[in-house]
C-alpha cells in the first residue's frame, strides 16, 4: 500500500484562560484507527482546572458580550482565514487520529470555515422588533447572548461539530467551554489555536478533556453555564438534559437518527445507487445524516440492490493516507464488534449479505462496505442507527408503506426521497417526521439552513438564523415615553 508520509502527532493540552496546559496526567491514549498504534495521550483536567475554566468563561463572557458585532465578525472572519491557511497542516493530523481520507478531512475543514464566515455575517441580522402598544408606552424586544455555553462534541466530525457550536456562540456574544471527544483531541486543539491567533480574547474559548462524567457534571451543574449543547448519541443527550434540568438550563441537542432512503418506482435505480454509494460510505458511514435504511419500491428493488452492491464492493478501503483509498477505518475497535452484531442479527432473521459483511485485514479497524438485502423490519439494524458502512435494503409495495416504516421509530433526523413524481415528493417531504429532507439528492444542511431532529433526535436547531433561538434570550423592554 502506497501511504503518504504521516505527520508528527502534536502534544495535547487543556486551553484555559488563553493558555495551554500540558502537565496533567493522562485520562486515555489516542489510537490510530488505521494501524492501532498509540499516537499520544489526552490530559485529564483536575477539579481545579474545570473550576478555572468556568471562571475564565465567566470573565470571557463579560468581555465578549460587550464587544461590538463588527469586531466579533472581524475576528471570526480572521479565524476562518487562518483555518483555511492551515488546512494542509491540520488535515494530516485529522486523518491520523480519526481515520477518514485526506480529501474527506480537507472537506470538513473547509465546511468548518464556512460556518464561521456565515455566522459572522448573520451577526448583522440579529434584529429586534417594536411591539405596537398604546401611547405613551412603547415596547421593544431585543435578543441578548444567553451566557457561557458548555459544549460537548463527538469523534466522527471533530472539527465541524466544534465549529458549529463555537461559531454560533461567538456570533451571539457568548463564551464557550468545549469538551471534545478524547478519541480525536488534536484536531479540536489545532482548531482552537486558530481562534487564539485570530485575536479572540482570553477566556472566550476554553477547551477541556477528562473523565466524561466528571466533566459533564461539573460544567452542566455549574451556575456559570447558561446553555448546554451536545452533538452525540441519544443516550448521552438524555443524560445531559436531565442534568441541565436540575438548574433549569436550556439545551441544544443534535442527536442520533436512522435516516431512511425512499426510492420510488420509475427512477433510474443505477443512478440512485451511484449517488447512494458516494454518500453512504463517506466517512465509513460514521455521520449522523448517513442513509441507514433503504426502502425501495419492489419494481426497481433488485436492480437497485445489485447496483448498490456492485458499486460498494468496488470501493477501495484502507489507510486514509494511501493513494486511491475511498473509505477509511471505523473509529475504534468497539465499532467493529457493533458492525458484526448488526450483520449477524440480520442474517439470522433472513437477510442476505450481497457484498461485504466482514472485517478487512487483521490490523486497523477496517470493515468492508456492506449491502444487506431483504432485511426484515424486526432486525436490529432496521431499528437502531448502525453508524457504520452497512446499507440494509428492504422492498416495499408503495411509498405509503415506505413512509409508514420511516416514521415508525422514535427518532427523526434526516431522510432522503427519490421519485420522478413532484406530487409524491411534495407529499413525502411534508409527511416525513424528520428535521431535514433531501429530494433526489444526497446532502445535508450547511451553515445557512437549520439542522436538527424530531422527537428523540434532539432539541433545537444548529445553523441558519434559527440557531439564535438557542444562543440568545429575548428581552422585552417597556418604556413610558413621556416626562415624569
Amino acid at each position: 500500500m502506497n501511504v503518504k508520509a504521516k505527520p508528527i502527532y502534536p502534544r495535547i493540552g487543556l486551553l484555559i484562560d488563553g493558555e495551554w496546559i500540558y502537565d496533567r496526567p493522562p485520562v486515555c491514549d489516542v489510537e490510530n484507527p488505521s494501524d492501532e498504534s498509540i499516537l499520544g495521550q489526552v490530559p485529564k483536567a483536575t477539579a481545579e482546572d474545570l473550576q478555572n475554566a468556568l471562571k475564565s468563561s465567566a470573565r470571557g463572557f463579560e468581555v465578549w458580550r460587550k464587544t461590538p458585532p463588527s469586531e466579533r465578525a472581524a475576528i471570526m472572519h480572521r479565524a476562518a482565514a487562518v483555518v483555511r491557511e492551515r488546512a494542509a497542516e491540520i488535515a494530516p493530523i485529522f486523518t491520523l487520529e480519526q481515520g477518514k481520507t485526506l480529501s474527506e478531512s480537507l472537506a470538513e475543514i473547509e465546511r468548518s470555515a464556512t460556518f464561521l464566515d456565515w455566522d459572522a455575517e448573520e451577526i448583522r441580522r440579529l434584529y429586534g422588533r417594536i411591539v405596537p402598544t398604546d401611547p405613551p408606552i412603547q415596547q421593544f424586544v431585543v435578543r441578548e447572548p444567553i451566557g457561557p455555553v458548555a459544549a460537548f462534541t463527538p469523534w466522527n466530525v471533530p472539527m465541524s461539530a466544534p465549529s458549529r457550536k463555537i461559531s454560533a456562540s461567538l456570533a451571539a456574544g457568548c463564551s464557550i467551554i468545549l469538551k471534545p471527544a478524547e478519541e480525536t483531541p488534536a484536531t479540536a486543539c489545532l482548531f482552537a489555536q486558530c481562534f487564539l491567533d485570530a485575536g479572540l480574547p482570553a477566556g472566550v474559548l476554553n477547551v477541556v478533556f477528562g473523565d466524561p462524567d466528571e466533566v459533564s457534571r461539573t460544567l452542566v451543574l455549574s451556575p456559570i453555564t447558561r446553555l448546554v449543547t451536545l452533538t452525540g448519541s441519544i443516550g448521552v443527550g438524555k443524560h445531559l438534559t436531565r442534568l441541565a434540568a436540575e438548574t433549569m438550563k436550556p439545551v441544544l441537542m443534535e442527536l442520533g437518527g436512522h435516516a431512511p432512503v425512499l426510492v420510488d418506482e420509475g427512477v433510474d435505480a443505477e443512478e440512485v445507487a451511484r449517488l447512494a454509494t458516494n454518500w453512504k460510505f463517506r466517512m465509513a458511514g460514521q455521520f449522523c445524516s448517513a442513509p441507514s435504511r433503504f426502502l425501495v419500491h419492489e419494481s426497481v428493488y433488485e436492480n437497485f440492490v445489485d447496483s448498490l452492491a456492485a458499486k460498494a464492493g468496488a470501493l477501495k478501503v484502507g489507510d486514509g493516507f494511501a493513494d486511491g483509498v475511498q473509505m477509511g477505518p471505523l473509529a475504534n475497535n468497539r465499532r467493529l464488534g457493533a458492525m458484526a452484531d448488526f450483520v449477524h442479527d440480520a442474517v439470522a432473521r433472513g437477510a442476505r449479505v450481497v457484498t461485504g459483511g466482514s472485517r478487512v485485514g487483521n490490523r486497523g479497524w477496517f470493515y468492508a462496505p456492506t449491502v444487506l438485502a431483504d432485511v426484515p423490519l424486526e432486525a436490529k439494524i432496521m431499528n437502531e442507527e448502525p453508524f457504520g458502512p452497512l446499507a440494509p435494503c428492504a422492498p416495499v409495495a408503495s411509498m405509503d408503506e415506505a413512509l409508514e416504516i420511516s416514521n415508525s421509530l422514535s427518532m427523526g433526523l434526516a431522510a432522503f426521497v427519490f421519485s420522478n413524481s413532484v406530487e409524491r415528493t411534495d407529499y413525502l417531504s411534508r409527511e416525513l417526521q424528520v428535521g431535514s429532507v433531501a429530494v433526489n439528492v444526497f446532502t445535508s444542511p450547511g451553515a445557512d439552513a437549520p439542522f436538527g431532529g424530531y422527537r428523540e433526535s434532539g432539541i433545537g436547531r444548529e445553523g441558519g438564523p434559527e440557531m439564535y433561538q438557542s444562543y440568545t434570550v429575548a428581552k422585552t423592554i417597556a418604556e413610558r415615553r413621556a416626562r415624569v
